[in-house]
């Protein structure tokens, strides 16, 4: 039994890690609550012919529709979207080579950069918005990046840590909303951000007594500790975690779903492909079935990181993720300019949707684990041979890889009906819109993060996480020459494009079956590959009478 100092310990590092995530990680995406203050502070008005657009859209309660200032506005999101992806690569190689400790001060120091240019920066100087967001949006994925390795302390609660976190970073974007509000009672956007800064006190302090300095293990070694008051023995416990990371241990009878004990088992995979050189395979074998031998071979083959990035599962999932994601980046860049025109630049009709679209994303929190938990139910319908065959973990794997199809046909659903309802030009409806898109959000990137930790090896998920986001922020920015087609060709009306990306949204459709197609043929392989089974159970009937007798 821990102590109890331990214990609390824990749990402090659990809710100063998910306060954390929700203030400060994904602000980013309240993009359009901090647009309309911006607007009020005259951002980019120097880009406005104010006779032209006044005779454009007419000017009313105060605000003009101005296209050059919203297409500079939807350049600082598309750019900070596309960060926010992009150095997920280079972020996760940092992490894994410098530690906790180094890579949270780096995140700290950009974040705080990034806060202090927005603070002191004003309508003669709003280029500085530009370095700004990017290095808001990289400061914000270190701490979520650095904050994931706290669900390995919980064990069995493992992947409802790290989902719970993943959702409070679609929630933090409800931080803009409280900058608009505070901004609207009277206090000036320097002061809001001022504050801001001066909350890295509270990173630095937390990553000195409630983190390690380098990394936290999983399955966690007996008597690990962390944190400042544990220096003398921080040593041993990065040695104890080396050690226990080459084994499994085997759970107690009782303890632990089905699904956890397959986790522990592709960790020790993982450890043993950094601890010695393993076989690869050719680019025939199976990503789920990596030895081409059969059962009886002592050696277990590992896919190299080449072939999984050229596999069919790969390719489809970067389709997957690079359509709904730009969806997702598209609305929330354009909402601005979409609730100026429906609501025909009336500032308190903005300001009401604007608020309402913001505290909806609050809620991604809480829809979050919805993906998770449908996703469980289906690893604990099918259990695994009992047999310790080196087969029997591949077939696991693939009985989840096909739980993830559901998973991924409701989120490819959920964005066609998402697309739908913001093509509707009711301003009413956008409630609506608003709902589906946190539903589907929360989806998306969930889904995104359990396919891949289950259809590719454990030792290679870092980098194929990484190279998708990395890939999918370069289609990303297809967002701005979107944004310039409806202010140009198309005269402000986006229904020709909206229709498009309903059409667009359902060739996403292609993952799941593709997965679904796929662990068929790899179901077949594997009958045709079973060894014909000799009934001999008669003889041994007819010869125990025989011994009894005697």
């Amino acid at each position: 039994m821990e102590p109890l100092r331990e214990r609390i310990k824990r749990l402090l590092t659990f809710a100063t890690g998910l306060f954390e995530c929700i203030c400060f990680s994904g602000v980013l995406f309240g993009w359009a609550s901090l647009v309309f203050v911006l607007k009020k502070e005259k951002y980019f008005t120097d880009l406005c012919d104010p006779v032209q657009n006044s005779s454009h859209h007419g000017v009313e309660n105060g605000t003009m529709h101005c296209d050059p200032q919203d297409e500079r506005f939807t350049l600082l999101f598309t750019l900070g979207s596309f960060m926010n992806n992009f150095v997920t690569l280079p972020c996760g190689f940092m992490f894994d080579r410098f530690g906790t400790m180094a890579t949270r001060f780096f995140g700290i120091f950009l974040y705080t950069t990034a806060t202090l240019m927005i603070a002191f920066s004003h309508a003669d100087t709003a280029v500085l918005l530009f370095p700004a967001v990017c290095l808001l949006a990289v400061g914000g994925i270190l701490f979520l990046l650095t904050n994931m390795q706290v669900g390995n302390l919980f064990g069995r609660r493992r992947s409802t840590v790290i989902t719970l976190y993943n959702g409070a970073f679609d929630s933090s974007s409800i931080v803009f909303l409280v900058v608009k509000v505070v901004y609207e009672a009277g206090l000036s956007l320097r002061n809001v951000f001022l504050f801001i800064s001066c909350l890295s006190s509270i990173h630095i302090a937390r990553t000195y007594v409630l983190l390690p300095r380098s990394h936290i293990p999983y399955p966690l070694p007996d008597g690990y500790t962390y944190g400042m008051q544990c220096e003398g023995s921080g040593i041993l416990t990065f040695r104890q975690a080396v050690e226990t990371s080459s084994r499994v241990e085997s759970p107690k009878e009782g303890e632990g779903t089905e699904g956890e004990k397959d986790e522990q088992r592709d960790e020790t995979e993982g450890g043993k492909a950094e601890g010695q050189e393993l076989p690869e395979t050719t680019e025939g074998a199976s990503l789920l079935d990596p030895s081409p031998k059969g059962p009886e071979t002592s050696e277990e083959a590992i896919p190299s990181f080449k072939s999984c990035i050229f596999s069919r599962l790969f390719l489809t999932h970067l389709l997957w993720l690079s359509i709904v994601q730009l969806r997702h980046y598209l609305f929330i860049g354009m909402l601005n300019p979409l609730l100026t025109l429906l609501a025909r630049s009336d500032t308190q009709l903005i300001s009401t949707y604007t608020n309402a679209f913001a505290f909806t994303q609050f809620f991604g929190v809480f829809c979050a684990p919805w993906n998770g938990l449908l996703l469980d139910r289906h690893k604990r319908k099918a259990k695994p041979t009992e047999t310790a065959s080196s087969g029997s973990l591949a077939l696991q794997r693939l009985i989840d890889l096909k739980a993830t199809v559901l998973s991924l046909t409701i989120t490819v659903t959920q964005c066609v009906l998402f697309s739908l309802s913001a093509a509707i030009p009711v301003l009413p409806v956008q409630f609506l819109t608003f709902i589906l898109q946190v539903i589907n959000r929360a989806f998306l990137y969930g889904g995104h993060a359990s396919f891949v930790a289950i259809g590719f090896p454990s030792c290679h998920f870092g980098k194929v996480f990484g190279t998708l986001m990395a890939l999918s922020a370069v289609f990303s920015l297809l967002q701005y020459p979107c944004f310039a087609l409806v202010k140009g060709p198309l005269q402000d009306d986006p229904m020709y494009l909206n229709i498009a990306f309903v059409i667009l949204v359902t060739l996403a459709y292609v993952h799941p079956v593709n997965v679904f197609l796929y662990c068929r043929q790899e179901m077949r392989q594997r009958e045709a590959l079973k060894p014909p089974q000799v009934e001999v159970p008669i003889l041994e009937k007819i010869d125990q009478p025989r011994e009894t007798d005697i």
